[in-house]
């Protein structure tokens, strides 16, 4: 142990001592409610208004001429988290939160009577409780409920994390979230914001004329993208199964059935690593549209991303944030960059002429890019992308027109045998989407299916893609020329919040074992 657990050692043991002595208190006073005949954990509350709806409902008497609008009309029922407590003797002022907002109560005596007035005594910070009241404006100008009933809904046994500081462990933050909901408003705007852009991102599909789908999760073969799987076993069927890590090949077999615009919003899952802006089960939305191709598709973002940033922050633009960015500006349109001359005017590396191993390591090596034994050439080539070109594309940028050894599901440019129809979005130096003009060529994509195999073997690549014959099946039924996309929409929301981790979106992000 070191010295500075040592130190730490009788600071824990004091804070645990006293965590027990509170919870034996609260313990004590349930038990004391229920000598009174009272129930803590009473099964329903009839509540009428939000916090905010209550406060909006008096705002709209005090504008309000007509005479009418009599206290009696000012009745609620509210209910939510006890706060902060102040005041003692007859009177006392309750800040409750609900998942709205904030409403102060005030509680008198007489108003309320002796005995249910006496239930005050036996609340805490952290109990949920319902009023029902009048509300008014205080004396002081806030608008509050005065009580004339105080019901205990649920009596919290453990206490919240102290009222000023919150949670400042991120570890404990994220493994008890439901405490940072709780006393981080950051937190809680968070994941209100997440919802909204996933509903602005449905209204702007559904208004396309895009069908929203669903796929398989367990999957026969982990196909559709360059990622490890996580693999499991279906004792019914006696098959291994995976969780899928794209929703790819079975939204291409709707376009070949005839769905020529459809979508999926989903949970995706790979078996990597944890950073910043990687967990491994991410949500996306992937959208095929039949008779498109990248260009449509790159239009389609732009305008996705601008038209979200509006409808959740109000504008298309997003405020710089002290040291961590600068403002950014999603308007349409984006400037799209060539990939291979972005890699040219940053390392002198031209991936058309070293296109072997052996020539594309030696060019890294004189740009000081580590080379990473092993690695096939279109490792060694995304090693190059990631550290001198992606982090440099602060504003929304589109990178296009990949090698074809790296992107086995993509077209070919027209003219050209090495480079595909392929672009990136990055944001902040960040991957936000990934799109094809997508390859329809049965015999072209089986045989890309198949070095992809080799691959696998000979450089034991587990992220390397997988042949799917059912796939191939489909196609060689016919595919129309098809635009595709995937799209994170974790790392979208990471953005629109200013946030620099992923798991502050997540509500549940992956953690280590304790």
């Amino acid at each position: 142990m070191t010295r500075e657990n040592q130190a730490n050692q009788p600071n824990v043991q004091s804070q645990a001592a006293g965590e027990r002595k509170l919870i034996e208190d609260r313990l004590a006073k349930t038990a004391e409610i229920r000598s009174r005949g009272l129930d803590p954990y009473p099964p329903r509350f009839n509540r009428t208004h939000t916090s905010v709806e209550a406060v909006a409902l008096f705002q709209s008497f005090e504008q309000s001429d007509d005479e009418s609008d009599h206290q009696d009309n000012h009745i609620v029922r509210v209910a939510g988290r006890v706060m902060a407590r102040r005041g003692q003797g007859k009177a006392s002022f309750i800040d409750v939160r609900d998942g709205h907002g904030s409403i102060q109560i005030f509680a008198r005596q007489n108003t309320m009577g002796d005995d249910s007035y006496a239930i005050l005594d036996l609340l805490d910070i952290g109990d949920i409780i319902g009023i029902e009241g009048v509300v008014i404006r205080t004396r002081r100008g806030e608008i509050s409920v005065e009580a004339k009933t105080i019901t205990l809904l649920t009596k919290a046994i453990r206490p919240l994390p102290d009222k000023w500081h919150g949670l400042q462990d991120q570890e404990v933050r994220f493994r008890q979230r439901y405490l940072d909901l709780i006393s981080n408003e950051k937190a809680m705007q968070n994941a209100l914001l997440r919802s909204k852009v996933v509903r602005s991102m449905r209204d702007f599909m559904h208004a396309r004329g895009f069908i929203e789908v669903e796929t398989p999760i367990l999957v026969p073969v982990a196909a559709g993208a360059q990622a490890t799987p996580f693999a499991t076993h279906h004792n019914q069927l006696n098959r291994d199964l995976y969780l899928r890590i794209a929703t790819e090949l079975y939204l291409k077999k709707l376009i070949v059935g005839g769905i020529e615009r459809v979508f999926e919003i989903g949970r995706l899952f790979r078996n990597e690593g944890l950073d910043h802006d990687h967990n491994p089960e991410f949500t996306t939305i992937e959208s095929y549209q039949a008779y498109a191709d990248y260009n449509d598709v790159m239009c389609m973002v732009e305008e996705m991303i601008a038209q979200i940033a509006q409808d959740t922050t109000g504008s298309m633009i997003l405020p710089a944030i002290s040291e961590k960015r600068p403002e950014i500006n999603l308007t349409p349109p984006w400037p799209r960059l060539d990939l291979r001359s972005e890699i040219i005017e940053r390392t002198g590396i031209d991936f058309v002429v070293t296109r072997d191993i052996e020539s594309l390591s030696k060019g890294m090596q004189e740009c000081g890019i580590h080379v990473e034994p092993g690695s096939d050439w279109g490792r060694l080539l995304d090693k190059v992308i990631s550290s001198e070109v992606e982090p440099n594309l602060i504003q929304p940028h589109f990178l296009i027109d990949y090698p074809v050894e790296m992107s086995p599901l993509a077209k070919r440019k027209p003219g050209s045998s090495d480079i595909v129809e392929r672009f990136e979005a990055f944001v902040m130096g960040t991957e936000l989407a990934n799109a094809f003009t997508e390859l329809n060529d049965p015999v072209d994509q089986r045989e890309r299916f198949e070095q992809q195999e080799r691959l696998r073997e000979e450089f034991d690549n587990d992220e390397a893609d997988r042949l799917d014959e059912d796939f191939l099946i489909a196609i060689e039924h016919g595919m129309p020329p098809t635009g595709g996309l995937g799209l994170g929409i974790d790392r979208l929301t990471m953005l629109l919040a200013g946030e620099e981790s992923i798991r502050e979106i997540l509500l549940f992000p992956a953690m280590r074992s304790i």
